[in-house]
């Protein structure tokens, strides 16, 4: 298949050189260990903000490094977590000695290595605090998982816990606003076809044309089941049915903030397609979607298809998603 790659063995630094480089007011860009981190970092009396994992989301993590949002990332090659020493360079790099909130998805490779860095900095002296996301309603165990999936719910966690970092709130208090977020947020996507591997020019999976992959993972796992292709709507209504039926009886109430992010080749128009019927669907439940972000801000290559995320807010929730941020793929505010 024809991609605009020049080698699948340079695919992730020369992606990375390329965010430097048209980037240079908010990022820069380490190597051997490899990590980008805001320019003005470390901020003094503010808590750091770390996540990574592997290359092939983008823009999830690279292009949310700036100011409300993440202090480093730490990108692994495609599909591979980050290395301790990608972590740990990347939190000494940042932390400005009030102590850094690590953002990690529940992927077996990101905890045990984020895991890893954390234990080498606390020798050092250097305070964390991990945030697990495991938001992924479709199965409890995975390919690359014990327990649930982390997917939609890292991006919120990230806002989340950067705008709080920014206004100044401790170390603690930024790592329990982020585990609100985790509780309050459940996602699940689906897939018309697979995300194409660099390195072979072929699907992660095969799909006949007739069926999708209800909720896929974000490497191409398989999900609860394979169905067949049918409208849009009636694929949404499915996967807002079981991420809604995950909630406990009095946890979802009130306003949310619904995610739609498109997993690498769906449109704008489709991905639109899906929020105005997410947001129907929200709607007849009696909830008000307050906040919203639409757009393709966790993909998995060109993987056709979206995942949906719910996130009961409440008024702090809302007012650290309104805090301004300025990062490569997401700014408003200030």
């Amino acid at each position: 298949m024809k991609r605009l790659y020049n080698s699948p063995d340079t695919v992730v630094s020369e992606a990375l050189e390329g965010i430097a480089l048209t980037h240079p007011e908010l990022l820069r860009v380490a190597h051997d260990p490899t990590y980008l981190a805001r320019v003005d970092a470390p901020v003094a009396g503010r808590v750091a903000v770390v996540s990574g994992g592997g290359s092939g989301h983008e823009p999830m993590h690279v292009g949310f490094v700036g100011p409300g949002m993440l202090s480093a990332a730490c990108p692994g090659e495609l599909f591979t977590s980050p290395t301790a020493d990608q972590v740990e360079a990347a939190v000494r790099a940042v932390d400005a000695g009030a102590g850094t909130v690590l953002v990690v998805k529940n992927y077996s490779g990101d905890v045990m290595n984020f895991e890893m860095a954390a234990e080498l900095l606390a020798a050092d002296g250097v305070a964390t605090e991990t945030v697990l996301v495991a938001d992924d309603v479709a199965v409890e165990d995975s390919t690359y998982t014990s327990g649930r999936r982390g997917v939609g719910a890292t991006v919120l966690v990230e806002k989340v816990c950067g705008a709080a970092a920014e206004r100044g709130d401790s170390l603690a208090q930024v790592a329990e606003l982020g585990r609100r977020v985790c509780a309050r947020s459940r996602s699940l996507g689906f897939a018309l076809s697979a995300g194409t591997v660099p390195a072979t020019g072929r699907r992660s999976f095969e799909l006949p044309d007739d069926e999708i992959e209800f909720g896929v993972g974000i490497h191409g796992e398989p999900g609860r089941e394979r169905r067949p292709m049918q409208p849009v709507d009636a694929l949404v209504d499915r996967a807002m049915a079981a991420i809604c039926a995950d909630f406990g009886a009095d946890e979802l109430a009130g306003d949310v903030l619904l995610f739609v992010t498109g997993l690498g080749s769906a449109t704008p128009l489709e991905c639109s397609i899906v929020a105005r019927r997410a947001v129907q669907d929200l709607d007849r439940r009696g909830l008000r979607v307050a906040r919203n972000l639409v757009g393709s801000y966790m993909t998995s290559l060109d993987m056709l298809g979206v995942s949906l995320t719910v996130l009961v807010l409440d008024e702090q929730l809302a007012e650290l998603w309104d805090a301004p941020v300025r990062t490569a793929a997401l700014r408003w505010g200030r």
